[in-house]
C-alpha cells in the first residue's frame, strides 16, 4: 500500500509543478518574441482560467496514458503514424511565410519546362535568392508526377517529418538503447512551433530530415562499411544541397568521426556492433568524405558562378542580418519548445559528464554550437531539434519509474498538441495570408478559364506584393496572367537591409505572361491597404464585371497584409 501511495504523491507533485510552471509562462508571455507564433499573439483571447483548463486537461490525459506501454507496438510504425496523424489537422493553415513564393516558382518551372530546363536555368532565369536546389527540385517532381496541388506537397513534408521522428528513434537506439531513441522521437512532437512549419511549402522541415538521414547513415557507414559508405556519401550530398545553413550543421559529422576514432571497443554502439580498430573507422570515414567531396564538387563546378554569387550575398547581407532578425533563446527554448524538453536536455549534460559518455558529444555538439555563436533565428535551427529531443530523452532515462517517464513524455506531447491546435492553428487561420488561400478556393469554383491578376503597392515599401501572385497560384488551378511592372520598385537603399529584400528581386516567370483571350475571365486585385483606391487602368479593366467578392480577414499583428478582391461575371 505504501509504494502505491508514494507513487500517487509523486504524480501529484509533478502535476503541481507542471501547473504552476506553465502558469508562470502564460503570465510572462509578453517576453516571447517569436516572429510568427508568439504567445503574446496566439493567447491574446485566453484568460488564466481558460489556460488553466488546458493544463489540467493535458495532465489528466497524460495520467490516463501512463497505463499504456507504447513499446508494445512496433516503435518505428507507431512513431510514424502518431506523428503523421498529429500533423494532418494543420494542413488547413495558409502559406504564412512569403519564402514559399520562391520555392513554388522554382518547382513550377520544372513542372512546365522539365528537369533539363530546371538544371540549366536554376540561378539564371529561375530566381533563387539564397536557396539551394534540392528541395524545389523535389517539389517540382511532385508537381510533375501527381499534379500541381498543395496537398501533395503537404503530404510529402509531413512524410519527411514523420521519417525524421523515426530516424531520431533509430539514432538514439543505435548509440544507446531503444528507450532513449523512442522517447527522443516522441518528444519531437513536444515542440509546438514545428506544427506551424510542417505544412508549409518551405525547406526547413525537409532540411531537418536530410540532416538526420546524413547523421544516421554516417554512423552506419562507420560501423558497417560496405554499401553504407556510398549511401552515406549520397545522404551527405543531399543534405548539403538542401539549405545553406545545413553546411554548418553538417560539421557534426566531424564530431561523429572523432568520437568513433577515439572509441576502442564495441561499447560505442548499443546494437549491431562489431569491434573495430580506429584505423577501420578512419578508412571508412575518409572514403565517405572523399566520395561526398567528388559529388559536391561536380555540382559546384557546373554552377560555380551561381554559388559564388549566393555565398557573397550570404556574407554581405544574411550574416550581419542574423543579429537584427533573431528571437531570444528564452522564446525558442521555453515557449516554442516544451520547457520539459529544455530542462531535461540541460540535466542530461550533467549526467553525460558524470558518466564521461563520449557519445553524448554527437547529440550535444550542435546545441552548444548555436548557443556559442548566438544563432537565434528559430527557422535556422529547426533542423537540430531532433538532437535536442535526444538530449532530453537521455536525461529522462534517469527516471527509474517507467510510469512517471511515460507521464512526462505523454504530457509533453499532449500539451504541445493542445497549444498548437487551440492557439497556433486558430491564430494562423486568422492571419491575412488566409485571404490568398480563400480567394484561390473561390476562383476554383468560378467558370473562368483565365485569371488576370493585379497588385497594388503599399504605402510602405517593405514587401513587394508581386510575391503573393505565385502563392495565389499555389491555391488555384486556374491559369494566371500577371504583368509585373518593375518601375514601381523603390530605390534599393530603401530595402537593402530588410529581411524581405528578396521580394524586390522578384522576376515574373514566363508562364505568367501572355494575352487574355477574353472568354470566361476573372480579375483579381491583391493589396495590403483596405482604403487603397484603384488606379484608372484597373478601373478600366473591371468595367462590365457585375460581381465582386472581397477577402479581408486580418489578425492586426503583422505589418504586411494581403487582401484580395475578385471581380467576375459567372460562377
Amino acid at each position: 500500500m505504501a509504494p502505491y501511495v508514494s507513487k500517487r504523491i509523486e504524480f501529484f507533485l509533478i502535476s503541481l509543478l507542471t501547473f504552476f510552471s506553465f502558469l508562470i509562462l502564460f503570465v510572462l508571455r509578453g517576453i516571447d518574441d517569436n516572429r510568427l507564433t508568439s504567445w503574446l499573439w496566439t493567447f491574446s483571447s485566453f484568460t488564466i482560467t481558460g489556460f488553466s483548463l488546458i493544463i489540467i486537461s493535458g495532465i489528466i490525459s497524460a495520467y490516463m496514458l501512463t497505463r499504456l506501454s507504447f513499446l508494445k507496438f512496433s516503435p518505428s510504425v507507431f512513431l510514424f503514424l502518431l506523428s503523421f496523424i498529429s500533423v494532418m489537422p494543420f494542413w488547413k493553415v495558409p502559406e504564412v511565410i512569403l519564402d514559399a513564393s520562391r520555392y513554388f516558382t522554382q518547382a513550377k518551372h520544372l513542372d512546365i519546362y522539365g528537369i533539363g530546363s530546371f538544371l540549366k536555368e536554376w540561378g539564371r532565369d529561375i530566381n533563387i535568392w539564397t536557396d539551394m536546389p534540392l528541395i524545389p527540385f523535389l517539389y517540382g517532381l511532385i508537381f510533375k508526377l501527381f499534379g500541381e496541388s498543395r496537398v501533395y506537397i503537404q503530404a510529402f513534408t509531413t512524410f519527411l517529418f514523420s521519417m525524421t521522428v523515426v530516424l531520431t528513434y533509430n539514432i538514439g537506439k543505435t548509440l544507446w538503447n531503444e528507450s532513449v531513441g523512442f522517447y527522443g522521437g516522441v518528444l519531437l512532437l513536444g515542440i509546438p512551433y514545428l506544427f506551424s512549419q510542417i505544412p508549409l511549402m518551405l525547406v526547413d522541415i525537409p532540411a531537418m530530415f536530410f540532416l538526420m538521414l546524413a547523421i544516421f547513415a554516417f554512423i552506419k557507414a562507420l560501423e558497417h562499411g560496405g554499401l553504407w559508405v556510398l549511401l552515406s556519401s549520397i545522404t551527405i550530398f543531399l543534405a548539403f544541397f538542401s539549405k545553406y545553413s545545413a553546411w554548418l550543421m553538417l560539421s557534426v559529422l566531424v564530431v561523429i568521426f572523432m568520437v568513433y576514432l577515439l572509441s576502442q571497443s564495441c561499447q560505442l554502439s548499443a546494437v549491431s556492433c562489431q569491434p573495430q580498430k580506429p584505423r577501420t573507422y578512419f578508412y571508412r570515414g575518409s572514403v565517405t568524405f572523399l566520395i561526398t567531396a567528388v559529388l559536391i564538387g561536380i555540382v559546384f563546378l557546373y554552377k560555380f558562378d551561381v554559388f559564388s554569387e549566393q555565398i557573397n550575398l550570404l556574407i554581405a547581407f544574411q550574416k550581419p542580418g542574423l543579429r537584427r532578425w533573431g528571437e531570444r533563446f528564452i522564446s525558442t527554448f521555453f515557449f516554442q519548445i516544451h520547457p520539459f524538453i529544455t530542462v531535461s536536455a540541460i540535466y542530461s549534460t550533467y549526467i553525460a559528464l558524470k558518466r564521461r559518455d563520449v557519445k553524448y558529444a554527437i547529440i550535444s555538439y550542435l546545441i552548444i554550437f548555436i548557443l556559442l555563436f548566438q544563432i537565434k533565428r528559430i527557422r535556422y535551427i529547426i533542423m537540430i531539434f531532433p538532437l535536442l529531443t535526444l538530449m532530453a530523452s537521455y536525461g529522462l532515462q534517469e527516471i527509474k519509474d517507467r510510469r512517471i517517464l511515460r507521464f512526462i513524455a505523454s504530457y509533453t506531447v499532449i500539451f504541445s498538441l493542445l497549444i498548437a491546435v487551440l492557439t497556433y492553428l486558430s491564430f494562423l487561420q486568422k492571419t491575412s495570408a488566409v485571404n490568398i488561400k480563400n480567394a484561390g478556393s473561390f476562383l476554383n469554383s468560378l467558370d473562368a478559364s483565365e485569371i488576370e491578376v493585379f497588385t497594388l503597392q503599399a504605402k510602405n515599401h517593405d514587401v513587394n506584393p508581386a510575391v503573393s501572385v505565385p502563392i495565389l497560384d499555389l491555391f488555384t488551378s486556374k491559369r494566371i496572367i500577371y504583368h509585373y511592372d518593375k518601375d514601381f520598385s523603390p530605390p534599393p537603399k530603401d530595402f537593402e537591409k530588410s529581411p524581405l529584400r528578396f521580394t524586390w528581386e522578384y522576376k515574373n516567370p514566363e508562364y505568367y505572361t501572355g494575352s487574355i483571350d477574353g472568354s470566361g475571365k476573372a480579375i483579381v486585385v491583391i493589396y495590403s491597404d483596405l482604403e487603397a483606391t484603384l488606379p484608372p487602368y484597373i478601373l478600366q479593366k473591371i468595367e462590365g464585371y457585375r460581381y465582386s467578392d472581397i477577402f479581408k480577414i486580418s489578425e492586426d499583428v503583422f505589418q504586411y497584409k494581403t487582401f484580395v478582391t475578385v471581380y467576375y461575371n459567372l460562377r
